[in-house]
């Protein structure tokens, strides 16, 4: 059975990097907290929660909670979390996640970046429109966010 097309987001982008550079961009909290705007509060470590508050302007009262999955050196980093969870008022606690999965691939003068986060189907369907689209659109504007930072 294959997935709706509404059930994963897929992006990739060419860094002008090498691999080890964009897998510490990804995989090191601070660094990973200064491209993407969060500020976590510990390290990223397969089978462990880290979390942090958002940084980026006008969502400062949010909290971005991810579980790590896989972490296998330079080819994958993945974790698990809540999509466009920003009502404070709600638990989402007791909702589905989506996997989050970055892949690295040498590519020539650079690295090849591969994001796809899967599992919307699977959200509750009175918000899985709107974390579809505010994710496919936050993604976008992540992966050009590592771009300048590892270009810098």
């Amino acid at each position: 059975m294959s997935a709706s097309a509404t059930d994963r987001i897929e992006k990739q982008i060419f860094l002008k990097a090498p691999k080890a550079r964009v897998w510490r961009a990804l995989t090191d909290a601070e660094e990973f907290g200064t491209w993407f705007r969060v500020k976590l509060e510990g390290p990223f470590l397969p089978g462990q929660r880290t979390s942090g508050r958002i940084t980026y302007p006008g969502y400062e009262f949010l909290t971005m909670d991810v579980l790590v999955e896989r972490m296998e050196a330079e080819a994958l980093f993945s974790f698990r979390w809540h999509p466009y969870a920003i009502d404070p008022k709600v638990d989402y606690s007791s909702e589905p996640t989506t996997l989050v999965e970055f892949r690295l691939e040498d590519a020539e003068g650079g690295t090849l970046l591969k994001l796809v986060e899967s599992g919307f189907d699977r959200i509750p369907a009175e918000r899985r429109a709107e974390a579809y689209r505010m994710n496919d659109g936050g993604w976008a504007q992540q992966m050009g966010n590592i771009a300048q930072h590892v270009a810098g």
